[in-house]
């Protein structure tokens, strides 16, 4: 049976430091919010806030996950992020490996 990629999302989210972003990673696919937490360190952003340019270290969170858990797993994010407004995207996925696909749909079924 083949398994629909559009139902999926890759999810990124920056965080302050690695421990922020293992915390949050782990709380996701702890609570089937997330099949799998990818953790980039040591990310250069450059951003405008509150009218100035911001130069910071970042670590970079990349969650997979699936269009019927996005809402809870943005609503966990924002519960355990300590960013006043955390950078929570989500990009959809068009194509991907049938299996992978379904592996991440089985570990965010509810």
């Amino acid at each position: 049976m083949k398994k629909s990629a559009e139902q999926v999302l890759v999810i990124l989210v920056t965080a302050k430091n690695q421990e922020e972003a293992v915390m949050i990673g782990e709380g996701m696919v702890n609570a089937k919010l997330a099949a799998c937490a990818n953790i980039i360190p040591e990310i250069q952003s450059i951003y405008r806030w509150k009218g100035k340019v911001v130069k910071a270290q970042e670590v970079l969170l990349i969650l997979k996950s699936t269009k019927p858990r996005y809402r809870a797993l943005e609503k966990a994010i924002k519960a355990m992020h300590t960013y006043e407004t955390p950078e929570i995207i989500a990009l959809p996925v068009k194509e991907g490996l049938d299996r992978y696909i379904g592996w991440v749909r089985s570990e965010t079924h509810r």
